[in-house]
C-alpha cells in the first residue's frame, strides 16, 4: 500500500521522514509543515489536504535583486520605507495556495499585506524594504514551495502572450470529427438504406478502429481540462458542473469501445468527437467573450483625467494624460494626485502615498528626488518633469485596488448559487432517467444520459450577468460617466436617496458673477494672491484665480497650509494671507453670501463675492428623479436656500456650513434609517462622504483633481442627465434577470427532450453553444435598444 506525503500529497518512494505522528516525502515538506504549524497557519490543511508545493531544495541564491538597479526594475513601488512587488508564481493551484500567500503577514512582521491574482498567477506583496530585504522575501517563498519566476520578461512586466493550447484541442477536436464521420459515412449508409455490402463487411473493423484512435486523443487531451476541473473539484468535496459533463464523455468513449469489441455496432466515436469539438467552440467562444470584457474595462485607461502642462513663457495648459511626453514640464497643486513618475523641480514636496500603500504617512521631496504616480501632494504647487511614459494601466491597478472595493454581493452571488444546486439536480435527472430507459432500452439508455449531461451545461447561465454588465460599463463610459466595476451597475439599481454638493456639482465650475468688497487692492497684492490661489483646486478658488488678470507672473510660496472645509494660507514676498470663510479669515461680522474672504498679514482686508451660476435645466432633473429622496449639502451658508428650493423644489433636506466631517456624518445618518445613498461630490471636500455613501460619484469638469473616494466618476456637464445614467442601470438588471430566464428555458426544454429520448448527445453538444450565442445576441441587441433610449443624442 503506498503513502503519501501529509503536505504535498506525492507519493513516497525513496525519503520517509515521520514527524509528529504525520509522513512527509522529504525534509523540504517537514520544515515548511512546521513553519505554518508554529506560525497557527495550519489551517492551510483544513482547506485542502495534501495541497501544498514541495519545496525546491536548490537553495537559489536571491541576493541578486538587492542590487540597486536590479531592485528598482523588479519593484513596482518604493518609497520611504514601503515597497510593493509583483512576483510570478506559476505554481498557485488552489485556495489553499491564496490563503497561505495571503497570509503571509502572519509569517513576517515587516510585510505589510500580500494579494494573489488567481488568473495570472502573481503575487503582489507590500513589504518594509529596510527591513525585510527582496531578497529575503524570495527566499521565504521558495522554502513555502512558492518560488517566484524572475527573468526579464517578469521585469519588463510585459502583457501575458495569449495561450493558444484550447485553439490547438479545439482544432484536434475538430480534425478528428471531420475526419471520424468520413470513416463512418459508408457504415452508417449500410443501416439507413437496409444493405449489406461485402467490401464494407471486410474493412468494418479497419474503420472503426481508425475511428478509435482518432477519439482518444480527442478525449484525453482535447477534454483534458474538463477532467482536471471534475476530480480537482472532488478531491475538495465540491461537485462542479464538469462532473456531469466529464460523465458524458466517459459513458459514450466506454460504450463504443464495448460495441466495437463485441462486434455489436460501430460505437459513438464520431458523435463523441463532435460532441467535443461543439463543446470546445462553446468554450472559446466564452473565453474569448471575458477576455473581451477584461480589455474593455481597459477603456478606464481612458479617464478624461487632464493635467497642467507648462509651456514656454510660464503658459499654463490642460491636457489628456494621453497626450503627456517625456521631458514635458507639468504643475501639481495642492490634493491632486500625480500622475506619471516625475522628478521634483520646484516646490516642496509634501507626498501622500496612502493611495498606493494604504499608509497615511507622508514624505518629503526635494527639487531632484522622484515622485511616483499615484502619490499625492499635500502642500504648495509643485513643478514636475516627466521621466516614463503615461502607464494609464497603472493607475486602472490602483483604481481597482483591494482595499477601496465594497465587498458585496450581486447576481454575481446568484448565479453561484443556481450553479452549485444545478449540478445536483442534473445528476438526480440523469440518474432517474438512467434507471427508467435501462428497464425498457439498455441502449438508449446511453444515448439519453449522454444527451441529458450534455445539453445541461450551464455556460449560457454564467455569461448572462458579465456579458450585459460589460455592454453597460461600455455604453456609460462612452457617454462620459465611468464606473468602476460591474458591482457598481447593479448597486446603481439599488439607489434610493440622491445628496448633491452644492458647489462644483450643481454650480458652474467656470461661470459665477464676481465682484470686491473692501480696501483696495495693489498690484502686488493681486499677484500674491493669485500666486497663493495657484495652490489651490477648490472651485471657488478656481474662479478666482481665473477672475484676477493682474499678471501671469508667479512667486514662491512659503509655510503653505491647507485646512479643508476653511481656506488656507500662506506666505508670498514677505507678506502672509489667509483665503477662505470669514471666520478663518478673521472676520467677525458674516453676511448670508458665498464669498471668499482675504486677510494679510492676520488683518481683514476684502472679500469676492460670488452669485453662482446653477447648471442648466436643473429644475427638469427634479422632476425626473421625484422617486428618490433628494437633498442638497453645502459647505456654504444660506443665502442661496431660496433658489435652490426654486429649482429643486422635491427636496428632502439642505444642511449648510457643512465641513468635510458633517458631510460623512450626514451620509452615515440616512445610511442608519435604512437609505440606500448615492452622493455627488467634486472630490476636494466630499472624499469622506464618497466614500461612506453606498454608491459615491466624483463630479469632474477639469478631472485633473482625481479621488480614489469613488465608484464612478462623471462629466459635470452630464450631471443634469443623471436620471438616464439611473435609469439604464434598472433597466441593465432587468436584462440579466430576462438572460437567466432564457438560459433556464434552454436547459428545461433541452433536459425534457432529452430525458424522452428525442435527442442524440451530438444534437445536444450543439444545443450548448447556440444557447450562449442566444443569450450573448439578445443582451447585445437588448442593451443597444435601452442605450438609444436615453443616449441617442450624445453617441
Amino acid at each position: 500500500m503506498s503513502e503519501n506525503c501529509y503536505h504535498c500529497g506525492q507519493e513516497i518512494q525513496k525519503e520517509r521522514i515521520t514527524f509528529q505522528e504525520k509522513l512527509f516525502c522529504c525534509v523540504g515538506c517537514k520544515s515548511v509543515f512546521e513553519i505554518l504549524n508554529s506560525n497557527d497557519l495550519s489551517k492551510f490543511y483544513e482547506l485542502n489536504k495534501k495541497s501544498g508545493i514541495r519545496p525546491e531544495t536548490s537553495g537559489e541564491d536571491f541576493s541578486y535583486l538587492d542590487t540597486a538597479e536590479i531592485f528598482s526594475k523588479v519593484t513596482d513601488f518604493s518609497e520611504g520605507t514601503t515597497t510593493l512587488v509583483t512576483f510570478k508564481i506559476p505554481v498557485i493551484h488552489c485556495s489553499s495556495c491564496i490563503w497561505l500567500l495571503e497570509s503571509l503577514h502572519d509569517l513576517s512582521p515587516h510585510i505589510h499585506y500580500s494579494q494573489v491574482h488567481f488568473t495570472k498567477k502573481t503575487l503582489q506583496v507590500s513589504f518594509d524594504s529596510q527591513k525585510f530585504k527582496l531578497s529575503e522575501l524570495a527566499t521565504l517563498l521558495s522554502s513555502l514551495g512558492y518560488k517566484p519566476v524572475i527573468n526579464l520578461e517578469t521585469a519588463d512586466k510585459k502583457e501575458v502572450v495569449l495561450d493558444k493550447t484550447l485553439l490547438i484541442k479545439l482544432a484536434v477536436a475538430g480534425f478528428a470529427f471531420g475526419n471520424g464521420m468520413f470513416f463512418s459515412f459508408p457504415e452508417y449508409a449500410e443501416i439507413i438504406l437496409g444493405t449489406s455490402d461485402y467490401w464494407m463487411e471486410q474493412y468494418k473493423h479497419l474503420f472503426r478502429f481508425i475511428m478509435f484512435l482518432l477519439a482518444t486523443p480527442v478525449v484525453f487531451y482535447s477534454a483534458s481540462d474538463y477532467f482536471k476541473s471534475a476530480l480537482y473539484g472532488l478531491k475538495n468535496r465540491v461537485v462542479n458542473i464538469d462532473v456531469p459533463i466529464v460523465l458524458g464523455i466517459l459513458v459514450l468513449y466506454l460504450r463504443s469501445i464495448y460495441e466495437v469489441l463485441t462486434d455489436y455496432g460501430p460505437g459513438y466515436f464520431d458523435t463523441l468527437c463532435g460532441l467535443l469539438f461543439f463543446m470546445l467552440l462553446g468554450k472559446v467562444f466564452q473565453k474569448r467573450t471575458y477576455s473581451a470584457l477584461s480589455y474593455d474595462r481597459d477603456y478606464k485607461s481612458f479617464y478624461p483625467i487632464a493635467v497642467t502642462k507648462l509651456l514656454d513663457g510660464g503658459v499654463q495648459k490642460n491636457i489628456l494624460l494621453s497626450e503627456l511626453q517625456l521631458g514635458d514640464r507639468i504643475m501639481v497643486r495642492n490634493q491632486e494626485i500625480i500622475p506619471v513618475d516625475t522628478i521634483l523641480i520646484s516646490g516642496q514636496g509634501n507626498i501622500d502615498n496612502s493611495f498606493i500603500t494604504g499608509e497615511s504617512s507622508t514624505i518629503t521631496k526635494s527639487p531632484g528626488d522622484k515622485i511616483f504616480a499615484g502619490g499625492k501632494q499635500v502642500g504648495s504647487v509643485l513643478e514636475l518633469e516627466v521621466i516614463k511614459n503615461v502607464d494609464q494601466s497603472y493607475l486602472t491597478q490602483l483604481w481597482n485596488k483591494e482595499a477601496f472595493k465594497k465587498h458585496e454581493h450581486g447576481l454575481d452571488n446568484l448565479t453561484n448559487k443556481i450553479s452549485k444546486y444545478f449540478t445536483f439536480v442534473i445528476l438526480l435527472i440523469t440518474l432517474t432517467a438512467g434507471v427508467y430507459w435501462y428497464r425498457i432500452d439498455q441502449e438508449q439508455m446511453f444515448q439519453v444520459i449522454s444527451a441529458v449531461l450534455i445539453v445541461a451545461c450551464p455556460c449560457a447561465l454564467a455569461l448572462s450577468a458579465p456579458f450585459t454588465f460589460g455592454h453597460i460599463m461600455r455604453i456609460l463610459g462612452r457617454n462620459e460617466f465611468y464606473v468602476k466595476d460591474t458591482l457598481t451597475i447593479e448597486k446603481m439599481a439599488e439607489i434610493d436617496t440622491i445628496v448633491f454638493d452644492k458647489t462644483g456639482t450643481l454650480t458652474e465650475n467656470k461661470r459665477s458673477k464676481i465682484r470686491y468688497e473692501g480696501e483696495p487692492l495693489t498690484s502686488q497684492d493681486l499677484i500674491n494672491l493669485k500666486s497663493l490661489l495657484k495652490n489651490s483646486n477648490h472651485p471657488l478658488s478656481k474662479m478666482l484665480y481665473s477672475e484676477i488678470e493682474e499678471t501671469d507672473l508667479y512667486f514662491e510660496v512659503e509655510n503653505f497650509s491647507d485646512y479643508p472645509g476653511q481656506g488656507y494660507e500662506g506666505t508670498v514676498r514677505g507678506q502672509h494671507y489667509k483665503i477662505g470663510s470669514a471666520r478663518y479669515s478673521s472676520q467677525d461680522k458674516i453676511n448670508l453670501e458665498t464669498a471668499v474672504y482675504i486677510s494679510k498679514n492676520d488683518k481683514f482686508v476684502g472679500k469676492y463675492i460670488f452669485k453662482n451660476e446653477y447648471r442648466k435645466n436643473l429644475n427638469k432633473l427634479s422632476q425626473e428623479l421625484s422617486s428618490y429622496q433628494l437633498h442638497v449639502l453645502s459647505g456654504d451658508n444660506e443665502s442661496e436656500k431660496k433658489q435652490l428650493q426654486e429649482l429643486f423644489p422635491s427636496l428632502v433636506n439642505m444642511a449648510f456650513n457643512q465641513d468635510p466631517e458633517s458631510k460623512l456624518n450626514y451620509i452615515r445618518k440616512l445610511q442608519k434609517e435604512g437609505k440606500k445613498v448615492m452622493m455627488l461630490g467634486d472630490g476636494l471636500n466630499d472624499a469622506g462622504a464618497l466614500k461612506q455613501s453606498d454608491l459615491g460619484v466624483a463630479v469632474a469638469d477639469d478631472s485633473n483633481a482625481f479621488t480614489p473616494a469613488s465608484d464612478i466618476i462623471m462629466s459635470g456637464k452630464k450631471v443634469t442627465h443623471l436620471h438616464k445614467y439611473l435609469h439604464l442601470g434598472h433597466d441593465s438588471i432587468s436584462i440579466v434577470r430576462i438572460t437567466f430566464a432564457i438560459s433556464l428555458l434552454y436547459n428545461v426544454i433541452g433536459i425534457s427532450v432529452a430525458v424522452m429520448g428525442y435527442m442524440s448527445p451530438l444534437v445536444a453538444a450543439i444545443l450548448m453553444p447556440i444557447s450562449s450565442i442566444t443569450v450573448v445576441a439578445f443582451t447585445t441587441l437588448a442593451t443597444w435598444v435601452r442605450s438609444t433610449k436615453y443616449f441617442k443624442l450624445y453617441r
